[in-house]
């Protein structure tokens, strides 16, 4: 990725993050998803998923992508088989975002793998991959942070805050979120949908 130096960029001063090229990719990105997706009937996810991989994203077979789902970049995103990826999800993928098989993420949820220094006086934008492995469930309106992994199976409850690792076969809610208990799945044969 074109991640440019906030220093000499002036990014405190309102100055892009990034090159130009990946500035005017996604314009393009934007008004073809805008166009060839975005007001497409629901049962249209197999359409959805070949506009993504025309435009660099890794989609596995018959995921589910909904049309208004906003992806912020599709050459740093990977979903895996059989995900869902439900209305209104945001995938802020400034940096890399990897979605398991049979995943869910639901309505509103917001992924974001990037972040400013807080100690850099000139803003430098940090990329920080998110991994969400297979059967994870991400409920309504929660977020996931940058850098964050989140174990096969696990579950961060609906408007949760997830900041740091998640187990496996772990339930999370709150904010920020702690572990409540386990799934209570055996890791090979979770079934979410």
């Amino acid at each position: 990725m074109s991640l440019l130096d906030a220093r000499l960029a002036k990014s405190a001063e309102g100055g892009p993050s990034f090159s130009l090229g990946n500035r005017l990719f996604r314009i393009v990105w934007t008004f073809a998803w805008l166009v060839l997706a975005r007001f497409t009937p629901p049962p249209l996810h197999g359409w959805r998923r070949l506009v993504l991989i025309a435009f660099g994203a890794k989609i596995g077979a018959r995921a589910r992508i909904h049309a208004s789902v906003a992806i912020w970049h599709p050459r740093n995103l990977a979903i895996g088989a059989d995900t869902l990826i439900g209305p209104g999800v945001r995938l802020y993928n400034q940096g890399r975002i990897t979605i398991g098989a049979r995943a869910v993420v639901s309505q509103r949820a917001h992924l974001c793998a990037s972040s400013h220094d807080v100690r850099d006086p000139h803003f430098q934008l940090v990329t920080r991959p998110i991994i969400l492995a297979d059967h994870c469930w991400i409920a309504a309106e929660a977020f996931v942070g940058p850098g964050v992994h989140v174990g096969k199976g696990a579950v961060l409850a609906a408007r949760g805050a997830l900041f740091t690792p998640a187990l496996a076969d772990t339930i999370y809610r709150g904010n920020p979120a702690v572990a409540i208990r386990p799934r209570g799945t055996s890791s090979n044969e979770v079934n979410i949908g």
